[in-house]
């Protein structure tokens, strides 16, 4: 029996960045016993900021939340998009180079937050950085980023996570194997995550112990 827990984002929500101490430290503490996975859950206009100056005040006050040392940059901010698909499609186009994992998300995030690069409207500055995290060919990971299929997987999660009725991303979930769920919508800290996985995780080892001794219930 299994714990899995998926984590929905946005490659260029600042809170998904905050969260990501988090969903490290989970992966770390945990690694072997839980699968982990990550989907896109793109940002629609109604979570984006209006200005500039209002994505600012968003930063430092996420920042001052966070007790971060550093501001994030708005260098990157362009008003007129009503959702950040290039970063989130060179991000998802990734996987199908066998990289899985959270290196090319991280390097687009790092890029656009801290350094202040246009990734979310110039899918080439997106890919610049990703590519060369990820060890992958530019201008390959270029063409897949703009397949159709590659957008329809993003579509789908998306709609994966409108379909729970949350509001935040990043949106945990911890699913297992004897159909108890979790969900945390716009958690950013750790310890209730850590709480969650250690208690579903005992209840999974209760489960294994009881079918070893008793096996599986009788038939109807």
């Amino acid at each position: 029996m299994r714990l899995k827990i998926t984590n929905y984002l946005d490659v260029i929500s600042s809170w998904c960045f905050w969260a990501e101490p988090a969903w490290a430290e989970l992966q770390r503490r945990f690694a072997g016993r839980v699968d982990f996975e990550w989907k896109i859950a793109l940002m629609d206009k109604t979570g984006l900021p209006v200005s500039r100056a209002q994505e600012e005040w968003f930063y430092r006050r996420s920042g001052l939340m966070m007790r971060s040392p550093f501001m994030l940059r708005t260098d990157w901010y362009e008003p007129v998009l009503d959702e950040y698909l290039a970063p989130n499609l060179v991000a998802e186009a990734a996987r199908d180079f066998g990289v899985n994992d959270d290196r090319v998300r991280l390097a687009i995030s790092r890029a656009t937050l801290r350094e202040g690069k246009p990734a979310i409207r110039d899918i080439e500055v997106a890919a610049e950085g990703a590519a060369s995290a990820a060890g992958i060919d530019k201008q390959q990971l270029l063409e897949r980023a703009r397949s159709p299929e590659v957008e329809k997987r993003i579509r789908a999660t998306t709609a994966e996570w409108h379909a729970m009725q949350v509001t935040q991303r990043p949106t945990f979930v911890f699913d297992s194997d004897i159909g108890d769920r979790a969900v945390f919508s716009g958690f950013a800290k750790v310890e209730p995550l850590i709480a969650t996985a250690e208690a579903m995780l005992d209840d999974i080892a209760y489960y294994e112990s009881y079918a070893a001794h008793h096996g599986q219930p009788p038939p109807n």
